[in-house]
């Protein structure tokens, strides 16, 4: 029999019938991912549900911080904002609440249950909204403003001299100036009047 085989006598399985093999067994493969995705999307869409009263609750200013929403794909999501998400465990059956940091992926809850699941992202969304708070105090708060207290002028003593040196000045100079109009004054007294002036030194 086999010699018959390498002779090419009786051919054994041909190519064709290994490609229509591969498909079906691909096909069955594909079934199967299929169904676990489906699953996966149901029990995430029923988790969903089960946060539409939280949500509900979030004040309308701070809606923007989350973006909540099930993305379909290879690994099915449900997005709590850009950085959390939940997503199933290899079992199927296992919530994982996952946030992506600097530091790399973290667990932030973990269970069967998926009512643990919304007390973990309704903590995580109270926790947002306080931060969201903060910053914006923080950030927005009108500095203090402290009563306005006069304070005397500083005494500067280099200042102080000079401003006495010139308030001798201008007393000086009228006293200077009065001396030199009586001066004159006596003079011309003395040529235009005589008389007068030689009654001012007889007394």
């Amino acid at each position: 029999m086999d010699d018959e085989r390498l002779r090419g006598e009786t051919p054994g399985l041909s190519l064709r019938e290994a490609i229509r093999a591969a498909r079906m067994e691909a096909a069955e493969r594909s079934g199967v991912i299929v169904e676990l995705r489906d699953a996966t999307l149901a029990r995430l869409s029923m988790l969903n549900e089960l946060l539409d009263p939280v949500f509900a609750q979030v004040p309308l200013e701070h809606v923007d911080l989350f973006d909540r929403g099930l993305m379909p794909g290879e690994i099915p999501r449900l997005f709590i904002d850009m950085v959390a998400h939940v997503t199933l465990a290899r079992d199927r059956r296992t919530y994982r609440f996952l946030q992506d940091t600097r530091s790399g992926r973290h667990v932030l809850a973990e269970s069967t249950n998926p009512n643990d699941i919304v007390d973990a992202v309704t903590r995580y969304i109270a926790r947002r909204l306080i931060a969201r708070e903060q910053a914006m105090v923080s950030v927005g708060a009108p500095p203090e403003i402290e009563a306005a207290v006069p304070h005397p002028a500083p005494h500067h003593p280099a200042a102080a001299a000079p401003a006495a040196a010139e308030a001798r000045r201008g007393g000086t100079l009228p006293f200077l100036l009065g001396l030199v109009l009586g001066a004159l004054a006596m003079a011309a007294l003395a040529i235009f009047y005589p008389e007068v002036t030689d009654r001012l030194w007889l007394r």
